[in-house]
């Protein structure tokens, strides 16, 4: 990227980001849950968020205990490299872990030394588990407008509620983690791009084809001021 001319705004490159959307059956449909980003925080601050964050350079070195499938990383790979596929799904369940307490996870014998773990990984592994990526599906990216003080190429995942262990606990990232039905959610304060990942979400629910492998994954981005997707 060339440098920005004496005088502009610098202009930001985004960093790669990662989302999971846990979704559960409720009494009225599907529920998501989601939490709310603290003041303190640059970016999004006070808004209603998926658990997530930045993906980091260990991620890609953390062994699961089951693989993507061919289907969703074969998706991912149309963006990134295979081994950042695997480091974007694996900062999904990471952060999850980090901001709720909730682990997406197998045991393993290696999960159970976490002094040989690549870093940040080490809370997560001491728990006896590894990162179970099977139930992962990609559904949609979102890459952050210019002219914002953090900008990421953030994927989404989901992944079914059943697949997850642990009980849901608040962090100093994420206050006021709770379940949401889709109209609650959509009453919050949320950002644009959230709005349009639940309908998807819902979308997806409707249609029973939360996990189907043929669905595309829209891909959004903004250019002059004008949002535009495309299917993944």
């Amino acid at each position: 990227m060339s440098d920005a001319s004496e005088g502009s705004p610098k202009l930001l490159r985004p960093r790669d980001a990662s989302t999971l959307i846990i979704v559960r059956k409720g009494r009225n449909g599907g529920e998501v849950l989601m939490g709310e980003r603290s003041a303190a925080h640059v970016f999004v601050p006070e808004n209603f968020v998926f658990p997530g964050g930045r993906v980091d350079r260990s991620d890609a070195f953390v062994q699961p205990a089951t693989p993507l499938r061919p289907e969703v990383l074969e998706r991912l790979q149309k963006t990134a490299t295979p081994r950042r596929a695997l480091a974007l799904a694996m900062a999904a369940v990471r952060e999850t872990f980090e901001e709720t307490g909730l682990i997406v996870g197998g045991r393993t014998e290696a999960a159970a030394k976490p002094g040989r773990a690549p870093k940040g990984w080490q809370h997560f592994l001491s728990t006896g588990m590894a990162p179970a990526l099977g139930g992962l599906t990609y559904v949609a990216r979102a890459v952050t407008p210019t002219g914002r003080p953090r900008r990421f190429n953030a994927r989404f995942f989901v992944v079914d509620a059943d697949a997850i262990t642990g009980e849901v606990a608040d962090s100093d990232e994420l206050l006021t983690v709770r379940w949401f039905s889709l109209p609650e959610a959509r009453k919050l304060k949320i950002r644009p791009i959230t709005e349009l990942v639940l309908a998807e979400i819902e979308a997806r629910l409707a249609e029973d084809s939360l996990h189907a492998p043929e669905r595309p994954a829209p891909a959004f981005t903004v250019r002059q001021g004008r949002r535009n997707v495309v299917y993944e």
